[in-house]
């Protein structure tokens, strides 16, 4: 069973972008909304959840103040990643973020609910 990507984009308004870049690149803004906890050490990334869940990734491709791609260390394939990134719509200037993620066949729509409540919360918790 393979991996489908998604694309997903939320419109933020008049967000600022230093807050989203914040937000989505730092240890500190992604556990405000991503993970309970997160230690970002160089380009290895760990993220807790409750007391028992842990997670590993790696940061892949890093361009400041504008996107940012992860790998779970352990996603055999390299072509599977998960990223945020930073946008202006062409037509009304707000601000977008753009997230792309791969999910199992059939979980695409589990996939997209997780980010939409994820996204949320970041609106909530970071005043976007």
């Amino acid at each position: 069973m393979g991996k489908t990507k998604i694309h997903i984009e939320y419109i933020l308004d008049s967000a600022s972008e230093t807050i989203l870049w914040n937000a989505i690149s730092t240890a500190s803004g992604l556990q405000t909304w991503f993970a309970d906890r997160v230690e970002i050490v160089q380009r290895h990334c760990t993220f807790h959840w409750g007391k028992t869940e842990t997670r590993e990734a790696n940061i892949v491709a890093l361009h400041t103040e504008k996107a940012i791609r992860f790998r779970w260390a352990d996603e055999p394939s390299r072509s599977i990643f998960f990223e945020m990134r930073i946008s202006r719509s062409e037509l009304t200037n707000d601000l977008m973020l753009e997230v792309t993620d791969f999910a199992d066949e059939g979980e695409e729509n589990d996939q997209r609910e997780l980010w939409d409540m994820q996204i949320e919360t970041m609106k909530r918790t970071c005043g976007l």
